[in-house]
């Protein structure tokens, strides 16, 4: 079990959850479900459970070191990894993978997302358990599959094979990275197909083969450094490296186009906490369905709202219904919870009409 290795992704600024979730401080850093564990360290604290914390890493922004060093006070300062650019998923994994391959060749390794809320945690260690022990002996990259609740365009989708390859694992069809509304309608509305979870599995030497594989651009940048990983070159080479990569994600760079993808189903609850509206759905309500982060929260005649609000600051709601009301120090957000996809949209006014300190 020495060769088995996390990482976990937590480079994100989760602009989805402003004005919370800021750029100096996302929501990864944040205890959004109001459980006394910021989602970072819940995450952490899961995976701990599977491995030693000395094989577990965080990759993340540079500007985010000082946050994580404070919040797992477990986690050995060499394994808190720093990106210096976002260039998405698949150089993170890129950069990981090189760096782990470099201290063990025989690695297997599992990254995962920052910001998952997972519930049920014998099961999911079951699930994690299956797909660490299929890879030890199978070339496979190994995804994480949930059973669609709604047609959800933030997500990849995964078809996969009816005949099981091992107990529970099956061999992906096809891989779609976050198709348009209608076609994921048509993903749900089938039956076939599951959303991808964003953790997944495989051989350290298997994903870096991908690499050269499908996006051998990536590979070879990183190839080139290799002898510099884990050295006191490596911060300057990352720069280096960083700078002539691509900006894309894992799914869209390789899982689409491997084929040697499995899927395990999950039987475990499972979010991805990429909204407000996911995050109410999540939480523990009121009489009235809302869902209250805050000590000194009053309400009158409202119904099904996502309120999160400074500890000890007095609010008085009334009337509302199916509202988010977000307040921070500086930033008040009031938005009905069925146009939440315009958060994006608003942040960007923001960012071209007023201080970027609102960010």
């Amino acid at each position: 079990m020495s060769n088995r290795y996390v990482a976990i992704m937590a480079g994100g600024i989760g602009s989805r959850f402003w004005p919370k979730s800021r750029t100096n401080y996302p929501k990864q850093f944040l205890d959004i479900l109001n459980t006394g564990k910021t989602l970072i360290q819940s995450t952490f604290a899961r995976y701990n459970k599977i491995v030693p914390a000395e094989n577990i890493f965080v990759v993340t922004s540079e500007e985010y070191k000082d946050i994580v060093t404070h919040q797992l006070p477990d986690l050995p300062a060499a394994n808190i990894v720093t990106e210096p650019f976002r260039k998405n998923t698949a150089p993170c994994i890129a950069y990981i993978a090189f760096k782990i391959q470099k201290k063990d060749p025989e690695a297997i390794m599992i990254a995962a997302p920052s910001d998952n809320l997972i519930l049920e945690d014998e099961a999911f260690n079951d699930t994690v358990e299956n797909a660490l022990k299929f890879v030890e002996s199978v070339n496979a990259l190994v995804t994480l599959g949930i059973k669609p609740r709604n047609p959800n365009t933030g997500y990849g989708y995964i078809q996969h094979e009816t005949i099981e390859a091992a107990p529970g694992i099956y061999k992906v069809k096809t891989f779609t990275e976050k198709p348009n509304l209608e076609l994921a309608k048509v993903f749900v509305k089938s039956g076939d197909f599951l959303w991808n979870s964003g953790i997944f599995t495989w051989k350290v030497k298997n994903v870096i083969a991908a690499f050269e594989k499908h996006l051998p651009e990536i590979h070879e940048v990183f190839a080139a450094y290799q002898e510099q990983f884990n050295t006191p070159e490596e911060a300057k080479v990352i720069q280096e490296i960083y700078a002539q990569c691509s900006n894309i994600s894992i799914d869209f760079g390789i899982m689409e186009k491997a084929s040697n993808v499995y899927v395990i189903p999950a039987s475990f609850t499972w979010s991805d906490l990429g909204t407000w509206k996911s995050a109410f759905e999540n939480m523990s309500k009121d009489y009235f369905d809302n869902a209250v982060v805050g000590q000194n929260v009053m309400v009158y005649d409202t119904h099904n709202c996502m309120i999160h609000v400074p500890g000890g600051k007095l609010v008085v709601l009334q009337g509302l219904e199916d509202f988010i009301v977000a307040d921070t120090e500086d930033v008040l957000l009031i938005c009905k919870k069925d146009q939440e996809q315009e958060i994006k949209n608003y942040v960007a006014d923001v960012k071209r009409n007023k201080d970027e300190k609102y960010l």
